[in-house]
């Protein structure tokens, strides 16, 4: 087994004990590989072992590893998305995570219909304001969603959110739990996608609900 597979193994595992803790089932938690920066052949290691859903955070690193890869992985665009680099990004990735203000989501819009096709999206919500400037803020959480709501080739899946970083992935539920409750403000429609957690933080996101969780680190160790 190779190193990559162990890895996945140990990180099955701990979302199955999250689960279990959470009263969940184990199947309702799917795992994203965060593969930015990993290269082809680690991602087919991924695969074998298992793991059908990949995340890249940066559009032309992306779009290489698409054009070498099966095409029966799924892809997950969870980077900042620039408007002026989504015509790579619509129809190639199955959801785009990080969907975080109206221009934007015209922009994908736009794309998607000339493409003939209803593109996934998830709006990004900020939970950390020291933090990264990404995600919509959450005072204008309900203006996007009408906004999205409107658009023919969107189709909102639900929400993504990261947590502040901190020694003690406990004190992250609380930012979870909110983002949770955001989701419920969603249509029944929209709530499909529970973006949430990542390596450092992940079974505290699961017991808040989390549905998808991204993680890098814990798979194919830390990123030269």
């Amino acid at each position: 087994m190779s190193p990559v597979a162990e890895n996945i193994l140990r990180v099955r595992e701990r979302i199955h004990r999250a689960a279990e803790r959470a009263g969940r089932g184990p199947d309702e938690v799917t795992l994203i590989a965060v593969s930015k920066t990993v290269d082809a052949d680690r991602i087919r290691e991924a695969y074998a072992a298992g793991v059908a859903d990949f995340g890249e955070n940066y559009v032309q690193d992306a779009i290489r590893k698409l054009s070498v890869l099966p095409g029966s992985l799924r892809w997950h665009f969870i980077g900042h998305l620039q408007t002026n680099k989504a015509r790579h990004v619509v129809g190639a990735f199955a959801l785009v995570h990080s969907l975080d203000s109206t221009r934007l989501a015209d922009e994908m819009d736009r794309r998607a219909a000339a493409r003939g096709i209803v593109q996934d999206v998830l709006i990004e919500v900020r939970l950390d304001p020291e933090g990264a400037k990404t995600g919509v803020e959450p005072d204008r959480f309900g203006e996007l969603v009408d906004h999205v709501a409107g658009l023919p080739a969107l189709r909102l899946a639900g929400l993504m959110g990261m947590a502040p970083i901190v020694e003690d992935p406990e004190a992250a539920r609380p930012h979870f739990a909110r983002l949770r409750s955001m989701m419920e403000r969603l249509p029944e429609s929209s709530r499909r996608v529970l973006s949430m957690g990542m390596t450092s933080d992940f079974e505290a996101a699961i017991m808040e609900g989390a549905t998808h969780v991204r993680i890098g680190t814990a798979i194919f160790g830390p990123r030269s």
